[in-house]
């Protein structure tokens, strides 16, 4: 009998408890939930807190703490006004470049992170995408490319639409890849970090622009991931070579020489 005592005291105890959170953060976990699940969805607006005051049991203190940690996670926007409130942002890989290239953009004003540093990690995903886009791209992925070169071909380099454009070739090949996280940080580096407005280009320079952008183009068209990797590279290439002299980096990036795995092997001698 005593043994059995023991058996019984040497068993895991029964687990019945739950941790207890504070007010705030059970405000925040239903809320967060909510959205994530998508019983909450973008562009929603959330009740006044007064409502959800009501409805959580808890003071409006609590319930503005709770909607000011969700803002900082990026889950919900304030807007103020007669019209405004707490509203659900989009969650999704368009809504994570755009968070990324904002937080990009604070740190390199702050000097927190250089230029080149942030460039080379965009070559190092441009260049996979294209080979990616290459092998995944779609009819409305390639209708979408011709539709940027073909509009390219009729502006001036002082175009302000150049800048657009540009962005939106880059960003549109990068969603080609398939790979939505790809296309979110492609997306928000290349808002990061050597915009066409900091290139130095000629009416020449920017005619060759134009020519590489065909050469990637038809690349992807022809599903040749070798051919899109190159050209890929040369443009990339071309680029920092013609940032302005206020933006281009004191020593520019290279990469290993040695080709691994899901790293473009042109890149060391880019």
């Amino acid at each position: 009998m005593a043994s059995s005592d023991t058996d019984s005291d040497k068993r895991e105890p029964r687990i019945i408890g739950q941790k207890v959170v504070r007010p705030r953060a059970q405000v925040e976990q239903k809320i967060r939930a909510a959205i994530v699940s998508g019983e909450l969805r973008g562009g929603e607006r959330l009740p006044p807190e007064a409502e959800l005051s009501r409805q959580f049991g808890v003071s409006r203190t609590t319930v503005r703490e709770a909607l000011r940690s969700l803002c900082a996670e990026g889950l919900i926007t304030k807007s103020p006004g007669v019209r405004g409130g707490s509203f659900v942002k989009q969650v999704d890989h368009q809504s994570l470049g755009s968070t990324l290239a904002e937080s990009l953009q604070v740190r390199l004003q702050l000097g927190t992170l250089r230029a080149d540093e942030v460039a080379m990690v965009r070559q190092y995903l441009e260049v996979p995408a294209a080979r990616l886009a290459a092998a995944n791209r779609s009819a409305r992925n390639l209708a979408a490319l011709r539709e940027v070169v073909a509009r390219e071909k009729t502006i001036e380099a002082d175009d302000p639409e150049v800048s657009e454009l540009d962005a939106r070739f880059h960003s549109t090949i990068a969603a080609a890849s398939g790979n939505r996280a790809i296309a979110a940080f492609v997306h928000a580096l290349h808002a990061a970090t050597e915009p066409v407005g900091d290139l130095d280009l000629s009416p020449e320079a920017a005619q060759q622009t134009v020519r590489q952008h065909q050469a990637i183009l038809a690349a992807i068209d022809a599903g040749d991931p070798d051919e899109a990797e190159t050209a890929m590279v040369e443009h990339l290439s071309f680029r920092r070579e013609h940032l302005s002299p206020a933006e281009s980096p004191s020593s520019p990036a290279r990469p290993p020489a040695s080709r691994q795995a899901g790293t473009p092997s042109q890149l060391s001698s880019a």
